[in-house]
C-alpha cells in the first residue's frame, strides 16, 4: 500500500538522539492509547532503557523546545503537538498490510447485495463499517456525477403544474413538480417530451446543453414558442435533478463512537463543533481535491485540513475511482488526533480498493 507522507525538515530528525527519539515514541504512544498526558515517573517504567525521572524530564524540556511536545497544565505531563503528532507519523510510523482475515472482514461487511443494489447502498455500508471498525466515524464522499437521462415524460397535474417524470441511465426514477405556462395544451407536452427524448435520450446534462447549442434552429423549426419553453422547463427539471454540476455528498456513520468517554470540558466543545462542521458539508470538494492530489492514503491531523480545521479533527482518507482510474470519491475516517494511525491506514486504503472494485461492476 501506498501512503503520502509530509515531508519535515531533516534538522528536526537530527535534533533527537536515541534516547529523545524513545522517550517522544513512548510519550506519543500512550497518548494513542489513552489521551492522557504523560509524566516523567511513568515514562521511566515504560522505557527499555534504565533513565531517572530527572533525565527524562531533561529530554521531555528540550523536546518541549522543539515544539513537539507541549504541557496542558501546570505540573501536569505532556502531550505532542499537532507538529509533533505529524513528526510521528512521518518518522516512526511503520505501516503494514491487512491481514488476511481483516481484509475478509472487511468484504463481508462491504459488498452488494446484488448487481442492482444502487452505489449509494455500498457507500453507506463503508461508512457504517469503517466507523465500527476503528471506533470513529466513517467518511464517505461521493461526487454527484453528471448522469445520462434515458426518457423524460410529462404528467399534466393541473392547469398550472406537471409532473416530470426522469428515467436515469441507471434505471432510477425521479420526479419534479413544474409550473406550466399559460394556455399549453396536451399535445404540446406530449410533444415536448418526444422531441427531448428524440434528440436528447442517452446523454449528460451537460452534453444536452452542447446538443442544445447546436440545434437551436432547429428547435425553432419544428416547436411552436410554448412547445420550446416547455423543453427549456424540463431541463431546467432535469438540471435540478443532478444537484448541480461537481456537487458531492457526505455519508458519515458512527458519530456517537466520537462521543465515548467524553463528557465536558474543551474535548465536548471541540466536538459540538465538529458534528456542526458535518452538518454543514461546506468545501467537501477541497477534501476530494486533497484526495485526489496524493497516489495514496493522506493524514490530515488538526488544522491541516480546512474542513475540519476549527474542530481540531484528523482525518484519514484515501480516493476511490471508477473504471477510467477517475477519482470519484473518497472514503476515510474523522476522529480525534490520537486515532490509531497505523492501524487505520491499511484499513482506509483496502477499503477505498474495494469500494473502486466494487463500482465497476
Amino acid at each position: 500500500m501506498s501512503m503520502d507522507r509530509t515531508a519535515l525538515p531533516a534538522e528536526l530528525a537530527g535534533e533527537l538522539d536515541d534516547r529523545s527519539r524513545e522517550i517522544f515514541r513512548a510519550l506519543v504512544e500512550s497518548y494513542m492509547e489513552s489521551g492522557d498526558p504523560l509524566g516523567s515517573r511513568s515514562l521511566s517504567r515504560m522505557l527499555p532503557m534504565s533513565l531517572s525521572p530527572a533525565s527524562i524530564r531533561n529530554v521531555m524540556s528540550d523536546l518541549e523546545d522543539l515544539g513537539l511536545i507541549y504541557a496542558p497544565h501546570v505540573s501536569a505531563g505532556r502531550l505532542p503537538t499537532q507538529k509533533g503528532l505529524r513528526f510521528f507519523v512521518d518518522a516512526f510510523m511503520q505501516v503494514g498490510d491487512l491481514q488476511p482475515e481483516m481484509r475478509e472482514s472487511i468484504e463481508r461487511q462491504v459488498r452488494p447485495n446484488d448487481q442492482n443494489s444502487p452505489v449509494e447502498t455500498l457507500l453507506t455500508e463503508a461508512s457504517q463499517m469503517l466507523s465500527g471498525m476503528t471506533r470513529g466515524a466513517g467518511l464517505v464522499i461521493a461526487s454527484k456525477q453528471d448522469s445520462t437521462i434515458r426518457h423524460i415524460e410529462f404528467i399534466r397535474l393541473d392547469q398550472s403544474r406537471a409532473l416530470v417524470v426522469l428515467v436515469g441511465g441507471n434505471d432510477q426514477v425521479e420526479n419534479r413538480i413544474m409550473e406550466l405556462p399559460d394556455g399549453v395544451t396536451a399535445g404540446q407536452l406530449v410533444e415536448a417530451a418526444n422531441f427531448l427524448n428524440a434528440h436528447l435520450a442517452g446523454r449528460t446534462l451537460s452534453e444536452v446543453r452542447a446538443e442544445l447549442q447546436r440545434i437551436t434552429d432547429e428547435v425553432r423549426n419544428e416547436l411552436d414558442a410554448l412547445s420550446r419553453d416547455l423543453v427549456e422547463r424540463g431541463l431546467a427539471a432535469w438540471a435540478g435533478s443532478q444537484g448541480g454540476s461537481g456537487a458531492a455528498r457526505l455519508i458519515v456513520r458512527g458519530r456517537a463512537n466520537l462521543l465515548e468517554g467524553v463528557s465536558e470540558g474543551e474535548e465536548l466543545d471541540r466536538l459540538r463543533m465538529l458534528f456542526d462542521e458535518l452538518e454543514r458539508n461546506e468545501n467537501l470538494t477541497e477534501l476530494m481535491t486533497a484526495a485526489e492530489e496524493g497516489s495514496g492514503v493522506r493524514i490530515f491531523i488538526g488544522s491541516e485540513n480546512k474542513l475540519f480545521s476549527l474542530s481540531g479533527s484528523s482525518v484519514i482518507v484515501a480516493p476511490w475511482r471508477d473504471s477510467e482510474e477517475r477519482v470519484v470519491g473518497a472514503v476515510g475516517i474523522i476522529g480525534p488526533t490520537r486515532l490509531n494511525y497505523a492501524r487505520i491506514v491499511p484499513m482506509v486504503d483496502y477499503t477505498a480498493q474495494l469500494v473502486s472494485r466494487l463500482v465497476r461492476k
